[in-house]
């Protein structure tokens, strides 16, 4: 933590950048490891040297400060340069995922306004198709095609510095369209430097190797990415998450932090042989973006060595909250209390503020809040929520109540909330009993239409492997557990649930799944 605070530009200042601080790190840290990915590294003078040579590529490209790149593929070492390049350069990042439709990246491409896309081999096979819609030049990553390889992009010369401040816009991230079309979420300078600073307080600095296996198009990465390189500490990339890979990893390279979703964790823990796997050197994992069930986080404090943190909150901004789960265990089904500056409420249909232990919606105002939905006025105002003294709040669609304490507990999407027969039916009550099942897996429950009940709910579960239970005797085990309003109409057992590269459950790929196969039931 030394080597950090003695630098000329300390955490206590009012704004720093990231690329300031990679050009401290190699400074300061020249020979440390930066980043590692399967057998290969950069410490940080070569990392600072190969970020200043795709630079000066950029800029002899033409691309001034503000015009914005878009990167579409795997996490990899040449991923992070043209990253971390970009914002040197003040230029504007679209992250985009790989699992998108080509389609669905020409609208991204086009929204963004990018004047170059990154990708690798298997992106650049599926974009085949749309290739003569792709007006911008295309570069290839991992050195799949030769020509216009990353290896021989990179320029020889020296880059033009570039002021950044606090305003510079830093991304423009794709929310994952789980609730309809994707939004572009712009992020600024400023809000990127709150997460650095935040960083310390969990043990991010020199010493820390983070183990990072969720991708850098997401939020949920960049949390965690951003005080690994900004405080000095080496990055260890996963292309692709494997629980087998991942603990090898964790062994082999002595992590000391990891960001994970729920479902990884999940897959993480259920290995016969999670406990022959020496974890003693982790001080801190974390973990966001989708539900984290109580029972698992129990688990993991149990049978996992270090502290063990989830945070709420949404890629637009807002509010967050913590769960400092290794401190309050009798809070495992909360999401914790607000951070520090982070004034978060709950308001009704009206918006309405509504008092503590009432349900209603979550919204929330902090530093840490996006600019706006690019080229989407409309949306970013749908988004926000005003108090009486004119307070600016970004909504989440989230439904919860805050307890005495200040913890929230959430309950649903407000989208994925049903409304059957009058009474309002919370999913996450419905998968919390299926999931006491002791021969299913993965569990989610959807609400599907009814002629007689407006809504009905309907489960999809994934059983334990190797078992054969009959989704009939699980159906009339669940509703023996629960009320008359809370039964399912009907269970449907699958090989798998289908998910986001983070994690989250689609459960509108669900619905529509189930109304061409179903329709509307009576």
């Amino acid at each position: 933590m030394s080597a950090v605070v003695s630098y000329p530009v300390t955490l206590e200042s009012p704004f720093t950048t990231l690329p300031e601080l990679l050009a401290l790190n190699a400074r300061h840290r020249a020979n440390h490891p930066a980043v590692i990915q399967d057998g290969q590294q950069l410490n940080y003078a070569e990392l600072d040297a190969q970020v200043n040579r795709a630079v000066a590529a950029l800029q002899r490209d033409g691309l001034q400060p503000g015009d914005a790149i878009a990167i579409c593929a795997a996490n990899s070492i040449p991923y992070t340069v043209v990253f971390l390049a970009a914002l040197r350069a003040g230029m504007v990042i679209a992250p985009l995922a790989p699992s998108s439709t080509a389609d669905g990246l020409i609208t991204m491409l086009r929204d963004s306004a990018a004047r170059m896309l990154f990708v690798d081999q298997p992106v650049a096979e599926a974009l085949q198709p749309v290739a003569e819609r792709i007006q911008i030049p295309l570069l290839s990553l991992d050195d799949s095609q030769p020509e216009t390889g990353f290896s021989q992009w990179l320029a020889d010369s020296s880059p033009t510095s570039v002021e950044l401040k606090p305003q510079t816009l830093f991304n423009i991230i794709y929310s994952s369209g789980t609730t309809g079309e994707p939004k572009g979420i712009v992020h600024d300078h400023l809000m990127r430097w709150s997460h650095i600073q935040r960083g310390i307080a969990f043990g991010y600095g020199p010493d820390c190797v983070t183990l990072m296996s969720t991708p850098l198009y997401s939020n949920t990465t960049l949390v965690s990415f951003l005080p690994t390189i900004g405080l000095g500490g080496t990055l260890v990339l996963m292309s692709k998450f494997d629980a087998q890979k991942y603990l090898e990893l964790a062994q082999e390279h002595r992590a000391t932090h990891s960001m994970l979703v729920p479902v990884q964790y999940q897959r993480i823990m259920a290995r016969a042989d999670f406990d022959s796997y020496d974890l003693s050197s982790f001080q801190m994992k974390f973990s966001t973006s989708a539900p984290f069930h109580g029972e698992l986080k129990a688990d993991i404090l149990a049978r996992w060595p270090g502290g063990l943190v989830e945070f709420y909150g949404m890629t637009e901004g807002g509010g967050s909250c913590m769960l400092l789960a290794h401190q309050f265990p009798d809070k495992l089904n909360t999401v914790g209390r607000p951070l520090d500056g982070h004034d978060m409420r709950v308001i009704d249909e009206e918006g309405n503020e509504l008092p503590s232990g009432e349900i209603g919606e979550v919204v929330g105002h902090s530093v840490a809040m996006m600019s706006c939905y690019l080229n989407k006025p409309e949306k970013t105002a749908e988004a926000e929520w005003y108090d009486p003294a004119g307070k600016r709040f970004i909504r989440t669609g989230d439904v919860g109540r805050f307890d005495e304490e200040g913890f929230l507990t959430l309950m649903d999407r407000r989208k994925d909330m049903i409304i059957s027969g009058g009474f309002n039916i919370y999913p996450s009550d419905l998968e919390a009993v299926l999931r006491q099942h002791p021969d299913l897996l993965e569990v989610t429950v959807i609400g599907v239409p009814s002629t007689s009940w407006g809504e009905t709910p309907v489960g999809y579960a994934v059983r334990q492997s190797g078992l054969d239970t009959p989704a009939d005797n699980i159906l009339q085990w669940f509703n023996g557990q629960v009320g008359k309003t809370q039964r399912l109409n009907r269970l449907i057992l699958t090989d798998e649930l289908p998910r986001s590269a983070i994690g989250k459950v689609l459960k509108r790929e669900l619905r529509d799944q189930f109304h061409s196969e179903f329709g509307t039931l009576d």
